[in-house]
């Protein structure tokens, strides 16, 4: 199935195999081969004995042919396929060897697609939309074979019908989808499950260390939630494992006669005191200190006879009396300087710090930090600082540091593009094939290709890297190669890489031989003879296709115009025209390499360049070939993996095999096989899990080995 449009994704389901029977509600289906009519000559089509109980088949030769279906019948198709999301091909057909065709079409003007797998369409079919059977369009993607059966089926979404082959039950697409949707959710319900576990786990390990009610500590001293306390002149709350604290309101006080309000140890609130004559002064403690209320003279310590400065407050002696005083970076809470607190002077603007700096308070004081990308002068000032010079720059290794005021700027350098931090090589020509740009015009190419840019594949077969069984041909791919089987051997089915597994087909005893009846095949190592009984004499005629073709002829194939066959005594050899592009009249279709008109060259996907017809490239790990104006890709064939663990390497197309399964993008997952993880948990094969103890470590299990890595 291919589609002219670009849209965006297609979900069909193709059932190939006999399909008679198949019970549909008829309105659903569509009989292509009958609404087609096909049996005319102009289509370029035959009628041929079915495949299976009797239906009507039809050849569909590789020559130049026209099955299209009339504007008429096209819009019968139209009308129930439009704006459909999901349909069934059911056909029953055998396809040539080697070919590589298109069962049905729908091409609405000359809009070139890359893939062979169309995304899928909102099939909102515009008018001028055209339906083929057996080729893409008018000129490409013939289909090389036999067709029968050819219906088509559009199903409501869900619908569940029978198969027609086992009666079994075929989903729809929506169906696939929505199975493979579910998987995908349940891997993921998987992985947090996983991490939640891991992290229950870990706070279970240490529940029983675990205080669970909230409270505050300080100065060494455990408060439980909502106690309250006081903290020298302020009083103090546990609320929700945070203290909060407020400063103690004094209340008004009149005291009696020959009493006065005077601070007294240990409380922050005056309280009234009584006063008492000492030497003609009445004395009020905490105003006039003295020494057991006797006059005392100038100088005498009272500090260390006891004071109530607290923390941020020292002692100071008076000529008669001890007072506190603040610390410098602290002011006073009460009048008696005994409690003090700290002053922000950079909230406050009583700092120092000059331009290029940030202010930061300290208990008591302040710091002067240089902004970023300066760098200190004296405690209060910075200056500009030359991250280039001193390689305190992010730039990238291919960048170029320019400083700046207050920091600085990254250029790629020539042949590099980036923003300066990530500079990535840049290549004019650009690297194809799979190659990377790894330097400025320097491409590394993945194996099996070389050139500056990448565009020449490697001819193992010819530059004597391989060496095939004498029984193999060395056939060269893009970027590797494969050993085949000569004509005369097929492989046993062990599929040696270098062709020791071919063997002789025995011509004579399985009739694929071209002897005519008057000669006698006799089977030869890779080949076989035909021999002319003694005393009879014999023609040389062969027998191709179940027609006597006279020992000499050449001819065309009925059904390839492009190979041309001769019979020399006995045998058939074919092989495929040869293209000389100087002649004026060489057969475009075989030999598309030879058309020179502009219209039949091709643009690369990347928009840089241009093919001729018939030219070959590799793009995103795809083979491409240019067809007369239009270009086909298809998936890049590799050589089979058969292995345990394999990788497919950065900007390569093919897998290779590895050894250590943490090096491996693919495992053969074996469920009997399981891993132990840090903890001494079973782990099955395939299962992901979080490192115990950590949040960004994923570890999977990979045969027996617990691989781990960094998120």
């Amino acid at each position: 199935m291919e589609s002219g449009i670009r849209l965006s994704s297609l979900c069909l389901l193709l059932c190939l195999g006999p399909v008679a029977g198949f019970g549909v509600d008829p309105s659903l289906r569509i009989d292509v081969l009958s609404e087609l009519q096909l049996g005319g000559s102009a289509e370029g089509v035959r009628q041929v004995p079915g495949l299976h109980n009797g239906s009507k088949a039809f050849l569909f030769p590789d020559t130049t042919r026209s099955v299209k279906a009339s504007p008429e019948t096209a819009e019968i198709f139209f009308q129930k396929l439009r704006n459909k999301y999901e349909f069934t091909i059911l056909v029953t057909l055998k396809q040539a060897h080697l070919n590589s065709g298109v069962i049905l079409s729908i091409h609405h003007l000359d809009h070139r697609i890359y893939e062979r797998v169309v995304e899928k369409p909102f099939m909102d079919l515009p008018l001028g939309t055209t339906f083929w059977l057996g080729q893409r369009n008018n000129a490409h993607g013939y289909f090389k074979g036999i067709m029968q059966d050819v219906q088509l089926l559009v199903m409501p979404q869900g619908f569940i019908s029978q198969c027609p082959d086992l009666n079994r039950t075929c989903p729809t697409c929506n169906d696939f989808h929505g199975l493979v949707q579910k998987i995908m959710e349940l891997q993921d319900i998987l992985a947090k499950t996983s991490a939640k576990l891991s992290q229950a786990e870990q706070r279970m390990n240490k529940l029983d260390q675990c205080y669970c009610e909230r409270t505050c500590t300080i100065k060494g001293t455990t408060y439980r939630e909502f106690e309250s306390w006081t903290d020298g002149c302020k009083n103090c709350t546990c609320m929700n494992g945070t203290v909060q604290c407020e400063a103690l309101i004094c209340p008004l006080s009149d005291c009696p006669l020959n009493s006065a309000l005077a601070y007294v140890d240990g409380k922050c609130c005056k309280e009234c005191q009584c006063k008492f004559y000492c030497g003609g002064c009445f004395i009020i403690p905490g105003f006039f200190l003295t020494l057991n209320h006797i006059c005392v003279c100038t100088g005498h310590d009272f500090c260390t006879e006891g004071h109530n400065c607290m923390e941020h407050s020292v002692c100071r002696n008076l000529d008669d009396r001890a007072v506190c005083s603040c610390r410098d970076g602290f002011r006073a809470l009460r009048e008696d300087n005994a409690y003090c607190e700290d002053i922000d002077e950079c909230a406050e603007g009583r700092h120092y710090c000059r331009e290029n700096t940030m202010c930061v308070n300290t208990p008591g004081s302040f710091m002067c930090i240089c902004k970023t990308g300066y760098i200190r002068i004296d405690d209060y000032s910075c200056t500009e600082h030359d991250e280039c010079i001193m390689n305190q720059h992010n730039c990238d290794e291919n960048a170029l540091c320019f400083n700046t005021v207050g920091g600085h700027n990254c250029v790629c350098k020539p042949g590099y593009t980036g923003n300066g931090t990530i500079c990535k090589a840049f290549c004019k020509d650009g690297c194809r094939n799979g190659g990377a740009c790894i330097a400025s015009n320097v491409c590394a190419c993945p194996q099996g290709f070389t050139g500056p840019s990448c565009e020449t594949d490697i001819d193992e077969c010819s530059d004597g890297f391989v060496q095939c069984d004498s029984r193999a041909n060395c056939i060269n791919l893009p970027g590797w190669y494969h050993c085949e089987c000569r004509d005369g051997y097929h492989d046993n089915g062990m599929f040696s890489p270098s062709g020791e597994s071919c063997e002789d087909i025995d011509e004579c005893g399985t009739g694929r031989h071209s002897c005519a009846n008057d000669t006698v095949c006799f089977n030869l190592d890779g080949g076989y003879d035909c021999r002319c009984p003694h005393g009879k004499n014999c023609t040389g005629d062969c027998i191709h296709e179940n027609k006597i073709k006279h020992n000499g002829q050449i001819w065309v194939l009925e059904n390839d115009r492009c190979s041309v066959c001769s019979c020399q005594t006995g045998y058939v050899m074919c092989r495929r025209m040869v293209c000389d592009c100087e002649n004026p009249t060489v057969d475009l279709f075989c030999c598309p390499e030879c058309d020179p008109r502009l219209s039949s060259q091709c643009l690369h996907q990347s928009g840089e360049l241009s093919y001729s017809s018939g030219d070959s490239w590799i793009q995103n790990c795809q083979q491409c070939r240019c067809l007369q104006g239009e270009v086909d890709c298809w998936p890049l064939p590799c050589p089979e993996v058969d292995c345990e663990f394999s990788i497919l390497p950065e900007n390569e197309c093919c897998p290779r095999c590895v050894t250590d399964p943490c090096q491996a993008d693919t495992v053969r997952n074996d469920i009997t096989k399981t891993c132990l993880d840090e903890t001494n948990v079973v782990r099955f094969t395939g299962s992901s899990w979080i490192k115990h103890g950590t949040e960004c470590t994923l570890c999977q299990c990979k045969d027996n080995s617990p691989c781990c890595s960094v998120l």
